[in-house]
C-alpha cells in the first residue's frame, strides 16, 4: 500500500489535485500497486477515478443528522471515499473514538489506516484489526529524516506487536520519508508500504517520484 496524504499543502489546491490523482492512477495500474490520495476534505468527491484509493484523513465519531461540521463515516461512503486516516498526528482523537470508528468503518467496508507514535500504541490498535497500523514519530514527520534510516528500531518492533495480534492488520510507515532508498530500506525492514506527505505532494516532478517510490515498494 502507497499512500499518498496530502494534508492542506498548497501544492495541491484547486484543480492541482486532479493532476496528482491521474498521475497516481496511471501509476498504480502500471505497477498494480494499490495507491491511496488523502486530499482536503472539500476534494473528496471531486477527484475523477476508477482504480485509485480515495481516503478521509479524517473522520469524527459522530451521529448521522444533526452534526453540523464532522466528517460522518456513512455520510462519506456515499462520495465513494474507499477508507480514512485514523488519529493522525496533527489530528489525534482519544481512544474511545479511534475503537469506535475502527468498527463503525469496517462495518461500512472501508479501509481503516489507524496512526500510531510509538510501539506501544502499536501494540494497542493492532488488536481492534484495523486494515493497517501506519507507524509515524511525530518528531520526524515533515523533516526528511526518514524513520527507516533514523528510527528503524521502531518499524521492526511495531512489526513485531501487529504480527503478535494475529489478525489481517498490516504495518506501514512514514514520517520524513523523501527518496527511493528511504522506501525500499523500509519495505526491507518489514513494513507492508508507506504513507508519505511533502516527500510527494511538494515534489516537483509527480510522476518521478510517485513512480520511483512504487517501484522502491515493489
Amino acid at each position: 500500500m502507497f499512500i499518498i496524504n496530502c494534508k492542506n499543502y498548497n501544492e495541491i489546491s484547486g484543480e492541482k489535485i486532479n493532476k496528482l490523482a491521474n498521475i497516481a492512477e496511471k501509476i498504480s495500474k502500471k505497477y498494480k500497486i494499490p495507491i491511496a490520495v488523502a486530499p482536503p476534505h472539500h476534494q473528496l468527491a471531486s477527484i475523477k477515478k476508477s482504480k485509485l484509493l480515495v481516503f478521509a484523513q479524517h473522520l469524527d465519531d459522530a451521529k448521522v443528522g444533526s452534526t453540523t461540521g464532522y466528517m460522518i463515516p456513512e455520510i462519506v461512503k456515499k462520495s465513494n471515499v474507499n477508507g480514512a486516516l485514523i488519529n493522525h498526528s496533527e489530528h489525534r482523537i482519544s481512544p474511545k473514538e479511534i475503537t469506535n470508528l475502527v468498527k463503525r468503518l469496517k462495518k461500512l467496508k472501508m479501509k481503516t489506516v489507524v496512526c500510531v507514535k510509538n510501539v506501544r500504541e502499536a501494540e494497542k490498535y493492532a488488536k481492534l484489526n484495523p486494515t493497517y497500523i501506519a507507524i509515524e514519530p511525530p518528531e520526524l514527520i515533515g523533516t526528511g529524516r526518514a524513520i527507516s534510516n533514523e528510527r528503524p528500531e521502531l518499524i521492526t518492533k511495531s512489526l513485531h506487536v501487529v504480527k503478535k495480534a494475529k489478525n489481517s492488520t498490516k504495518l506501514l510507515c512514514g514520517a520524513g520519508i523523501v527518496t527511493n532508498k528511504d522506501v525500499k530500506r523500509a519495505i526491507e525492514l518489514g513494513s507492508h508500504g508507506i504513507l508519505v506527505a511533502s516527500g510527494i505532494v511538494k515534489s516537483r516532478n509527480w510522476q518521478r517520484d510517485i513512480e520511483g517510490f512504487a517501484k522502491a515498494i515493489l
